[in-house]
């Protein structure tokens, strides 16, 4: 049987702007192109990179009424049948400021149907849980509706992963969140908000890990940009990956790359982790070198032409 995801997410049409730069406060800089639209949310390109990978996912969205997602992303392996829409808000936006020097990014979003996508709407749709090996979510959705997701997932024997970005104004996720977490997937700096504890070595990485255990997750993969990727079981199996060495265009979506090309490929028993976390440095590395969301987020064939790249 192919493997299955069930994301649980946003979708938002990102609006990029390429700078030479990003400027400081207060400065005006003269840009050389005009304003991009493409596709884009962290629910979206999860689910895109799942379904790239050669993995069947299901995806839980919300937009605007008058918005046709399936007009603007076709793709095989990517199931839209559970895409809901709001009388109320319009789709999700991003306003993305790329720097062409570095390529590190700024993001501003505002919500709209995403934040209109309710546990009820979960209720619904649960029937896309039956026989996937995972549910994902992220935050940009309302983290009751992440829960309400878990909860289904819980229900039906599916393991859960959670993204926890953008990270809640409070200063830790709610620990009823946590507690239906099976694993979780922050970013270095994520991981310090939730955790307090800075990420500067392998100890402090082994501490963060021990924070979530003792919240009641079973598995920490945290992600560390041009440095890799670290991974820890609460049985005490650790991983460390490194990351394939490239020039960075874009880093948008780097982290949604790497979470959906790792769940098209992980076991639900993890015992092909490392294989897992692998595929995925390699699939990001391909990201952050292109321009763009979902234009960037790449196919298997690429990514299996990568992998001998990681030492």
């Amino acid at each position: 049987m192919k493997k299955q995801v069930t994301v649980v997410g946003s979708t938002n049409l990102d609006r990029v702007t390429r700078v030479p730069r990003l400027a400081e406060s207060g400065e005006t800089l003269s840009i050389a192109q005009h304003q991009e639209e493409v596709m884009g949310g962290k629910g979206l390109n999860q689910a895109v990179a799942i379904a790239r990978s050669g993995a069947l996912s299901n995806f839980i969205t919300k937009v605007g009424s008058d918005f046709d997602l399936g007009q603007q992303v076709a793709e095989d392996n990517l199931n839209l049948d559970y895409v809901l829409q709001s009388d109320k808000f319009q789709t999700g936006q991003a306003y993305i400021t790329v720097s062409k020097a570095t390529g590190d990014n700024i993001i501003y979003v505002y919500e709209g149907a995403n934040g209109d996508l309710s546990a009820k709407d979960i209720w619904d749709q649960r029937e896309s849980l039956k026989d996937s090996d995972f549910c994902l979510t992220q935050l940009e959705i309302p983290l009751e509706t992440a829960q309400a997701a878990f909860k289904e997932a819980k229900d039906m024997d599916v393991t859960t992963v959670l993204n926890p970005a953008p990270v809640p104004d409070q200063e830790d996720l709610p620990k009823s969140l946590l507690a239906l977490t099976d694993m979780i997937i922050p970013n270095e700096h994520e991981a310090a908000l939730i955790s307090n504890i800075p990420v500067t070595d392998r100890a402090s990485l082994i501490a963060n890990a021990n924070f979530f255990f003792d919240m009641g997750l079973e598995h920490v993969l945290i992600t560390l940009g041009d440095k890799g990727a670290f991974y820890k079981s609460k049985s005490g199996k650790e991983v460390m990956v490194p990351a394939i060495k490239t020039t960075a265009i874009d880093t948008t979506a780097a982290g949604d790359t790497f979470i959906g090309a790792l769940l098209s490929r992980l076991s639900p028993s993890f015992d092909n982790i490392e294989g897992a976390i692998r595929y995925a440095v390699a699939a990001s590395s391909i990201t952050v070198a292109s321009a763009g969301a979902l234009p960037s987020i790449p196919y298997e064939e690429a990514v299996l032409s990568e992998l001998p790249k990681i030492n």
